[in-house]
């Protein structure tokens, strides 16, 4: 049984679930400020009030287990974002604290400040984590001591910037979705048209995103190949003893994103909303996975030198911590499923507003 690349996996189950659960969190904050009237916004808002920090769980689990199963990544990763990373948590902390503070007091002043804070906080959150996905694709300069040898200013190059912009977009329609299960009447009839709008404004990023990934690395495809692909580079000898089956993977992953991207539209104009919904989440799932197979076993690109970058073994714990944690894994992640599905089962339905809400 191989642990690395087990750890790889559940690594990348848990940022699925976090980007799938907190990706409709951001969305939602991203459409806030388009929601006419104070109850129309006390409804956006309250459509993730009582799941937007366990979602959040998610993130904090994914990070954990990054730190137990690959160190070397976590402080990498941490030390070259370090700017950044303080930028998204200061963006998580506005948007909680907006939450909590709007409905506070009554004026109208006070909760559109803090009505902008919430949307601004979520679409910076958004943007970051684009960013940082778009400079592991495209590598960062990664030295042999396994440290960040670049700037923040580099980190914000054109690419990455394209990525970020993507991940707002993606998350906005994420959120759209989920509204059109939570809302009725007249809000519904307003989310509807939001979207449809960021619906194609995400065809449209994410025509353009694929095609600057294929120009300025091409190194992405590489798994996706039966067989040396010629001017695309050499593949990892993990890939190669099981580059069938890797092929076959994401052969299927990439076709079922682009059937889970035209379902979206489709479920949306037939009003099947809640299709329309999972059809997101599942886009968005396929994306990570390509993601992560296309820079597999990579987890951090060194720009520099390819054998500077940080896979799955030399990034990795030993063996028997990975064992270990392996086993405890085992009875932790279902303790994490309970509490978020009994979670969206005790608060499905419409949302209403009481005296308790935001």
């Amino acid at each position: 049984m191989d642990y690395n690349v087990i750890w790889y996996l559940l690594v990348g189950i848990l940022l699925v679930g976090y980007a799938i659960l907190d990706g409709f969190d951001l969305g939602v904050g991203a459409l806030h400020l388009l929601s006419k009237g104070d109850h129309n916004r006390r409804i956006v808002m309250n459509s993730i009030g009582p799941v937007w920090d366990g979602n959040e769980v998610w993130l904090i689990t994914a990070g954990g287990a990054l730190f137990a199963a690959f160190p070397h990544v976590y402080a990498t990763a941490f030390s070259a974002f370090y700017l950044p990373f303080y930028l998204l948590l200061a963006a998580l902390i506005f948007r909680a604290v907006a939450m909590e503070f709007r409905s506070k007091e009554p004026g109208e002043l006070w909760r559109n400040t803090w009505d902008k804070l919430f949307s601004i906080g979520s679409i910076l959150a958004s943007f970051l984590f684009g960013v940082a996905i778009g400079n592991v694709i495209i590598g960062m300069k990664i030295g042999s001591d396994m440290e960040y040898a670049g700037t923040l200013l580099e980190q914000l190059n054109p690419y990455a910037i394209c990525t970020g912009l993507f991940t707002v977009v993606m998350f906005t329609m994420h959120g759209a979705n989920y509204l059109l299960v939570k809302t009725e009447g007249e809000l519904q009839k307003q989310v509807e048209k939001w979207a449809f709008k960021a619906y194609w404004t995400f065809v449209i990023f994410y025509a353009i995103t694929t095609a600057i990934t294929l120009m300025i690395r091409p190194e992405m495809v590489a798994n996706f190949s039966f067989g040396y692909f010629e001017g695309v580079g050499e593949k990892h000898p993990l890939v190669e003893n099981n580059e069938v089956l890797i092929s076959i993977w994401a052969w299927t992953v990439a076709i079922l994103n682009f059937l889970a991207v035209l379902n979206i539209h489709r479920s949306l104009k037939l009003k099947n909303y809640g299709w329309a919904f999972l059809s997101s989440c599942l886009s968005i799932a396929a994306f990570i996975t390509l993601f992560a197979l296309g820079i597999f076993p990579n987890m951090m690109v060194s720009s520099l030198e390819p054998a500077y970058s940080l896979d799955i073994y030399n990034a990795a714990s030993s063996q028997k911590t990975l064992k270990i944690m392996f086993y405890l894994a085992l009875v932790g992640i279902p303790f994490v499923l309970s509490y978020t599905i009994s979670i969206y089962w005790v608060f499905r339905g419409k949302t209403k507003l009481d005296e308790h809400s935001y």
